[in-house]
Protein backbone atom coordinates (compact mmCIF):
# COMPACT_ATOMS: atom_id res chain seq x y z
CA UNK A 1 0.00 0.00 0.00
CA UNK A 2 1.54 3.39 -1.13
CA UNK A 3 1.70 5.95 2.28
CA UNK A 4 -0.82 8.74 2.05
CA UNK A 5 1.38 11.50 3.59
CA UNK A 6 2.39 13.53 0.82
CA UNK A 7 5.77 13.90 3.45
CA UNK A 8 6.64 9.86 2.57
CA UNK A 9 5.54 10.10 -1.12
CA UNK A 10 9.35 9.21 -2.41
CA UNK A 11 9.73 6.31 0.01
CA UNK A 12 6.02 4.99 -1.07
CA UNK A 13 7.30 5.14 -4.51
CA UNK A 14 10.58 3.43 -3.66
CA UNK A 15 8.58 1.07 -2.31
CA UNK A 16 5.53 0.27 -4.94
CA UNK A 17 8.55 0.28 -7.52
CA UNK A 18 10.21 -2.39 -5.47
CA UNK A 19 7.39 -4.02 -4.90
CA UNK A 20 6.39 -4.00 -8.62
CA UNK A 21 10.47 -5.78 -9.39
CA UNK A 22 10.01 -8.29 -7.24
CA UNK A 23 6.45 -9.23 -8.53
CA UNK A 24 8.17 -9.63 -11.93
CA UNK A 25 11.43 -11.04 -11.31
CA UNK A 26 11.62 -14.22 -12.48
CA UNK A 27 11.75 -17.57 -10.60
CA UNK A 28 14.02 -19.83 -12.75
CA UNK A 29 11.83 -22.37 -11.89
CA UNK A 30 11.36 -23.61 -15.58
CA UNK A 31 12.22 -26.62 -17.93
CA UNK A 32 14.87 -24.10 -19.24
CA UNK A 33 17.03 -24.93 -16.05
CA UNK A 34 15.93 -28.29 -14.95
CA UNK A 35 16.08 -31.81 -16.01
CA UNK A 36 14.45 -33.41 -18.94
CA UNK A 37 11.78 -34.68 -16.89
CA UNK A 38 10.80 -31.80 -14.93
CA UNK A 39 7.88 -30.21 -17.19
CA UNK A 40 8.67 -31.71 -20.58
CA UNK A 41 6.40 -30.72 -23.75
CA UNK A 42 3.40 -33.09 -23.13
CA UNK A 43 2.54 -35.62 -26.15
CA UNK A 44 -0.29 -34.22 -27.74
CA UNK A 45 -3.38 -36.10 -28.47
CA UNK A 46 -5.02 -35.92 -32.47
CA UNK A 47 -8.45 -35.51 -31.63
CA UNK A 48 -9.85 -38.91 -31.15
CA UNK A 49 -10.44 -40.83 -27.76
CA UNK A 50 -9.08 -44.61 -27.94
CA UNK A 51 -11.70 -48.00 -28.08
CA UNK A 52 -8.56 -49.80 -26.46
CA UNK A 53 -6.64 -50.32 -22.90
CA UNK A 54 -3.50 -49.38 -23.88
CA UNK A 55 -0.30 -50.52 -22.20
CA UNK A 56 2.94 -48.84 -23.00
CA UNK A 57 6.24 -49.03 -21.44
CA UNK A 58 9.80 -47.36 -22.81
CA UNK A 59 13.57 -46.57 -22.16
CA UNK A 60 14.75 -43.35 -22.41
CA UNK A 61 18.07 -41.77 -22.80
CA UNK A 62 18.47 -37.60 -22.83
CA UNK A 63 21.71 -35.71 -23.83
CA UNK A 64 22.46 -32.39 -22.57
CA UNK A 65 23.55 -29.58 -24.52
CA UNK A 66 25.84 -29.27 -21.59
CA UNK A 67 26.79 -32.40 -21.49
CA UNK A 68 24.66 -33.94 -18.97
CA UNK A 69 22.67 -37.54 -19.66
CA UNK A 70 19.67 -38.98 -18.06
CA UNK A 71 18.26 -42.19 -18.55
CA UNK A 72 14.85 -43.54 -17.17
CA UNK A 73 12.19 -45.69 -17.21
CA UNK A 74 9.16 -44.62 -18.28
CA UNK A 75 5.56 -45.89 -18.14
CA UNK A 76 1.93 -45.12 -19.49
CA UNK A 77 -1.78 -46.66 -19.25
CA UNK A 78 -4.66 -45.50 -20.95
CA UNK A 79 -8.53 -46.60 -20.08
CA UNK A 80 -11.32 -46.06 -21.69
CA UNK A 81 -14.62 -44.89 -19.34
CA UNK A 82 -16.74 -47.87 -20.64
CA UNK A 83 -16.78 -45.87 -23.66
CA UNK A 84 -14.68 -45.25 -26.46
CA UNK A 85 -15.81 -41.44 -26.13
CA UNK A 86 -13.61 -40.93 -23.17
CA UNK A 87 -10.46 -41.96 -21.49
CA UNK A 88 -8.26 -41.49 -18.51
CA UNK A 89 -4.66 -41.72 -19.15
CA UNK A 90 -1.38 -41.93 -16.16
CA UNK A 91 2.18 -41.59 -17.29
CA UNK A 92 5.31 -41.40 -15.22
CA UNK A 93 8.86 -41.04 -15.76
CA UNK A 94 9.13 -44.22 -13.06
CA UNK A 95 12.76 -43.61 -12.17
CA UNK A 96 15.89 -41.79 -13.32
CA UNK A 97 19.48 -42.00 -13.20
CA UNK A 98 21.67 -38.93 -13.99
CA UNK A 99 24.55 -37.49 -14.68
CA UNK A 100 25.50 -33.78 -14.47
CA UNK A 101 28.14 -31.04 -13.45
CA UNK A 102 27.56 -31.52 -10.02
CA UNK A 103 27.77 -35.15 -9.93
CA UNK A 104 25.44 -38.56 -10.34
CA UNK A 105 21.92 -39.58 -8.99
CA UNK A 106 18.80 -41.25 -9.25
CA UNK A 107 14.93 -40.63 -8.20
CA UNK A 108 11.42 -41.26 -9.25
CA UNK A 109 9.80 -38.95 -10.78
CA UNK A 110 6.30 -36.89 -11.13
CA UNK A 111 2.93 -38.30 -12.49
CA UNK A 112 0.50 -37.11 -14.42
CA UNK A 113 -3.10 -37.94 -14.68
CA UNK A 114 -5.54 -37.27 -17.63
CA UNK A 115 -9.00 -37.27 -18.74
CA UNK A 116 -9.39 -37.18 -22.68
CA UNK A 117 -13.30 -36.40 -23.73
CA UNK A 118 -14.55 -36.59 -27.15
CA UNK A 119 -16.82 -33.14 -28.38
CA UNK A 120 -16.75 -33.97 -32.03
CA UNK A 121 -16.46 -37.08 -33.92
CA UNK A 122 -17.57 -37.04 -37.75
CA UNK A 123 -19.61 -40.59 -36.73
CA UNK A 124 -22.47 -38.60 -34.89
CA UNK A 125 -23.44 -37.01 -38.56
CA UNK A 126 -25.29 -38.54 -41.68
CA UNK A 127 -24.59 -37.67 -45.24
CA UNK A 128 -21.85 -37.25 -47.79
CA UNK A 129 -20.63 -34.31 -45.56
CA UNK A 130 -20.01 -36.62 -42.27
CA UNK A 131 -16.38 -37.00 -44.23
CA UNK A 132 -16.05 -33.47 -43.79
CA UNK A 133 -16.36 -33.32 -40.01
CA UNK A 134 -13.15 -33.20 -38.17
CA UNK A 135 -13.00 -35.09 -34.81
CA UNK A 136 -11.97 -32.92 -31.33
CA UNK A 137 -11.64 -34.23 -27.99
CA UNK A 138 -10.99 -32.01 -24.58
CA UNK A 139 -8.20 -33.06 -22.09
CA UNK A 140 -7.84 -32.00 -18.56
CA UNK A 141 -5.01 -32.96 -16.80
CA UNK A 142 -2.72 -32.77 -13.45
CA UNK A 143 1.09 -33.46 -12.52
CA UNK A 144 1.92 -34.09 -9.07
CA UNK A 145 5.12 -32.90 -6.52
CA UNK A 146 5.90 -36.65 -6.30
CA UNK A 147 9.37 -35.66 -8.04
CA UNK A 148 12.16 -34.71 -5.51
CA UNK A 149 15.54 -32.94 -5.81
CA UNK A 150 14.59 -29.37 -6.31
CA UNK A 151 17.42 -28.28 -5.43
CA UNK A 152 19.76 -30.04 -7.91
CA UNK A 153 17.56 -28.80 -10.91
CA UNK A 154 15.83 -32.67 -11.39
CA UNK A 155 11.53 -31.69 -10.35
CA UNK A 156 9.98 -28.71 -10.01
CA UNK A 157 8.73 -29.77 -6.53
CA UNK A 158 5.46 -28.31 -7.28
CA UNK A 159 1.79 -29.23 -8.59
CA UNK A 160 0.80 -28.00 -11.90
CA UNK A 161 -2.44 -28.84 -14.15
CA UNK A 162 -3.74 -28.31 -17.79
CA UNK A 163 -5.81 -28.38 -20.15
CA UNK A 164 -6.29 -28.11 -24.17
CA UNK A 165 -8.00 -29.07 -27.12
CA UNK A 166 -7.38 -30.96 -30.16
CA UNK A 167 -8.45 -31.23 -33.43
CA UNK A 168 -7.87 -33.41 -36.34
CA UNK A 169 -8.87 -34.74 -39.49
CA UNK A 170 -8.01 -37.99 -41.96
CA UNK A 171 -7.40 -38.58 -44.99
CA UNK A 172 -7.51 -41.98 -46.61
CA UNK A 173 -5.73 -42.84 -49.43
CA UNK A 174 -4.52 -45.98 -50.86
CA UNK A 175 -3.36 -48.66 -48.48
CA UNK A 176 -2.46 -45.29 -45.58
CA UNK A 177 -3.94 -43.48 -43.66
CA UNK A 178 -2.63 -39.47 -43.74
CA UNK A 179 -3.80 -37.71 -40.72
CA UNK A 180 -3.16 -33.91 -40.01
CA UNK A 181 -4.21 -32.29 -35.71
CA UNK A 182 -3.17 -29.29 -34.09
CA UNK A 183 -4.01 -28.16 -30.47
CA UNK A 184 -4.17 -25.38 -28.26
CA UNK A 185 -3.96 -25.37 -24.15
CA UNK A 186 -3.42 -23.95 -21.31
CA UNK A 187 -0.58 -25.13 -18.93
CA UNK A 188 0.17 -24.40 -15.33
CA UNK A 189 2.46 -24.58 -12.51
CA UNK A 190 4.00 -22.93 -9.01
CA UNK A 191 7.00 -21.78 -8.89
CA UNK A 192 7.44 -20.78 -5.08
CA UNK A 193 5.60 -19.27 -2.54
CA UNK A 194 1.98 -17.85 -3.62
CA UNK A 195 3.46 -18.02 -7.07
CA UNK A 196 2.61 -19.30 -10.13
CA UNK A 197 3.24 -19.56 -13.87
CA UNK A 198 1.16 -19.66 -16.82
CA UNK A 199 1.66 -20.71 -20.32
CA UNK A 200 0.16 -21.21 -23.58
CA UNK A 201 0.80 -25.07 -25.41
CA UNK A 202 0.18 -25.06 -28.75
CA UNK A 203 1.15 -28.16 -31.52
CA UNK A 204 0.80 -29.78 -34.66
CA UNK A 205 1.24 -33.21 -35.98
CA UNK A 206 1.24 -34.89 -39.09
CA UNK A 207 0.45 -38.78 -39.39
CA UNK A 208 0.82 -41.35 -41.82
CA UNK A 209 -0.55 -44.90 -41.30
CA UNK A 210 0.11 -48.39 -42.63
CA UNK A 211 -1.67 -51.76 -41.48
CA UNK A 212 1.90 -52.51 -39.89
CA UNK A 213 3.33 -49.36 -39.49
CA UNK A 214 3.18 -45.85 -38.90
CA UNK A 215 5.03 -42.60 -38.61
CA UNK A 216 4.26 -39.26 -36.28
CA UNK A 217 6.01 -35.67 -36.52
CA UNK A 218 4.83 -33.62 -33.48
CA UNK A 219 5.74 -29.84 -33.53
CA UNK A 220 4.88 -27.91 -30.23
CA UNK A 221 5.52 -26.46 -27.25
CA UNK A 222 4.36 -23.90 -24.62
CA UNK A 223 5.48 -20.19 -23.79
CA UNK A 224 5.17 -18.92 -20.20
CA UNK A 225 4.84 -15.41 -19.15
CA UNK A 226 8.02 -15.17 -17.54
CA UNK A 227 9.92 -15.01 -20.76
CA UNK A 228 13.12 -16.91 -18.65
CA UNK A 229 13.85 -20.53 -19.58
CA UNK A 230 9.95 -21.04 -19.99
CA UNK A 231 9.25 -21.48 -23.73
CA UNK A 232 10.19 -25.16 -24.67
CA UNK A 233 10.00 -26.22 -28.11
CA UNK A 234 10.41 -29.35 -29.84
CA UNK A 235 9.79 -32.03 -32.77
CA UNK A 236 9.51 -35.12 -31.66
CA UNK A 237 9.65 -37.81 -34.28
CA UNK A 238 7.86 -41.35 -33.77
CA UNK A 239 8.05 -44.29 -35.81
CA UNK A 240 6.11 -47.69 -34.72
CA UNK A 241 4.62 -51.11 -35.98
CA UNK A 242 1.25 -52.86 -35.55
CA UNK A 243 1.52 -56.23 -35.36
CA UNK A 244 -1.14 -58.11 -33.78
CA UNK A 245 -1.80 -55.43 -30.78
CA UNK A 246 1.60 -54.90 -30.17
CA UNK A 247 3.21 -51.64 -30.92
CA UNK A 248 6.98 -51.42 -30.96
CA UNK A 249 8.45 -48.06 -31.61
CA UNK A 250 11.14 -45.67 -31.27
CA UNK A 251 10.94 -42.06 -31.17
CA UNK A 252 13.16 -39.06 -31.19
CA UNK A 253 13.26 -35.77 -29.50
CA UNK A 254 14.48 -32.40 -30.45
CA UNK A 255 14.48 -29.57 -28.33
CA UNK A 256 14.37 -26.51 -30.39
CA UNK A 257 14.52 -23.99 -27.81
CA UNK A 258 14.31 -23.29 -23.62
CA UNK A 259 14.61 -27.42 -23.70
CA UNK A 260 17.86 -28.70 -24.17
CA UNK A 261 18.08 -32.04 -24.94
CA UNK A 262 18.12 -34.80 -27.22
CA UNK A 263 15.85 -37.59 -26.36
CA UNK A 264 15.92 -41.10 -27.58
CA UNK A 265 12.94 -43.54 -26.93
CA UNK A 266 12.51 -47.14 -27.17
CA UNK A 267 9.87 -48.91 -26.51
CA UNK A 268 6.88 -51.24 -26.32
CA UNK A 269 3.12 -50.59 -26.23
CA UNK A 270 0.03 -53.34 -26.12
CA UNK A 271 -3.44 -52.23 -26.72
CA UNK A 272 -6.55 -54.80 -25.45
CA UNK A 273 -9.90 -54.69 -26.69
CA UNK A 274 -12.02 -53.99 -23.83
CA UNK A 275 -14.97 -52.80 -25.05
CA UNK A 276 -17.71 -54.12 -27.22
Amino acid sequence: MCLPSVRYSWLAVLLCVAASMQAFTPTGVAPGFFGPNALPVLDMTDGRTQDKLSLEIAADGYFGYDGSRTADLHARVCVPLFTRWANVSVWMPVYEWYKQADGTGSGAGDVYVSTEVQVLHDSWFKGAKAKYIPQMTVRLGMKTASGGQFERKRHFDSPGYFFDLSMGQSFPLKDVELRFAGSVGFLCWQTGDARQNDAVMYGVQAQVKHEYASLQVTWGGYVGWEKYGDAPMSLKVRAAGHVKGFEPFAQYQWGIKDFPYHQVRVGLAYHFKVLK
